[in-house]
Formats: C-alpha cells, sequence, structure tokens
C-alpha cells in the first residue's frame, strides 16, 4: 500500500509515492533523482548508501522511509551551500582520496559528522568512524589525509 510520504532531504520537502516500508535508498535515487547515495552491498556492510538524518550518518539501504518522520536528510549533494563544497568534499578532491569513487559518498558523510561532533578526532577516532565504510580501491591513507585536511578546514586553519 503505497501513500504519500513527506520528507525533508537537502533542506527541501519532498512527498514520495512509496510503501512506508520502501528503503530510503530508493527514494532518495528513484524518486527524487540523487545519486550520491549509492546501492553498494545491500547488506548495510559497505557504507555507500551513507545518509545523515538529523546530524547522525545513517545506511539508507535498509532505513524505512516510514521512520525518517520529521528528520532532515542531507546527502552528498547537500553538503554543498550556496554552491561551495563543503570542506570535506574539497578536502578528499585536494588529496585525491579516491580511485574508483564508491565508497565517497559514505567516507564524506562519515567525515562530516565526525567533524561536526568532534572537530578534532584523534587518529584512533577516525578509524573508528569510518570502519563501516569500505574502501576496495586501496585509498586508505589519502582518506585519512583528507580527514585531517577537512579537519584544517573546517577549523580556517586550512588554505582556502
Amino acid at each position: 500500500m503505497s501513500g504519500d510520504i513527506v520528507i525533508t532531504v537537502n533542506g527541501k520537502l519532498h512527498t514520495v509515492q512509496s510503501t512506508p516500508d520502501t528503503p530510503l535508498l530508493y527514494v532518495l535515487r528513484n524518486e527524487i533523482g540523487l545519486n550520491g547515495p549509492h546501492f553498494g552491498c545491500g547488506g548495510e556492510k559497505c557504507g555507500a548508501c551513507m545518509v545523515l538524518v538529523g546530524a547522525e550518518p545513517r545506511l539508507s539501504c535498509h532505513l524505512p522511509v516510514s521512520e525518517i518522520g520529521r528528520a532532515r536528510i542531507t546527502t552528498l549533494e547537500g553538503l554543498i551551500e550556496e554552491g561551495e563544497l563543503h570542506p570535506v568534499q574539497r578536502a578528499f578532491i585536494e588529496e585525491q582520496a579516491t580511485q574508483c569513487g564508491y565508497c565517497v559518498n559514505g567516507m564524506i558523510i562519515t567525515t562530516a559528522a565526525l567533524l561536526w561532533k568532534n572537530p578534532h578526532p584523534t587518529d584512533e577516532q577516525v578509524r573508528t568512524a569510518l570502519d563501516g565504510n569500505l574502501c576496495r580501491c586501496g585509498s586508505h591513507l589519502r582518506i585519512l589525509r583528507a580527514v585531517r585536511r577537512a579537519e584544517l578546514l573546517m577549523s580556517g586553519k586550512g588554505s582556502e
């Protein structure tokens, strides 16, 4: 049974026609037309489908759209403000932190959430935060450098 469900994605209200148990990922990609969150493993194990629900990173491949309620959803596209990339997005580009780019959605979303909560995380905290995001290309060291660059950019100490 489908019905109208209203969700806020990237600051805009969207009325979607899905069954309440439809995974948020499918709503974002198929109904709203966003490409940031990817379908990866489909089993909540890779992080490619990561979005922010409020300020919390969440895997969207199994998250029923009905569980969103009034929470604000932010995707990779929603991190861009007034045409400017988010500092985390800039840092990943500057550090060439991806190769195939499939993991980048989850890596960037998770990094942004981490740095909002903890502007100066330890290396262990960074590794723990990113642990649920798989990179199969071997860009791990570049990703860690990108997190550190984003930390500087967000604190105003990085190059603009």
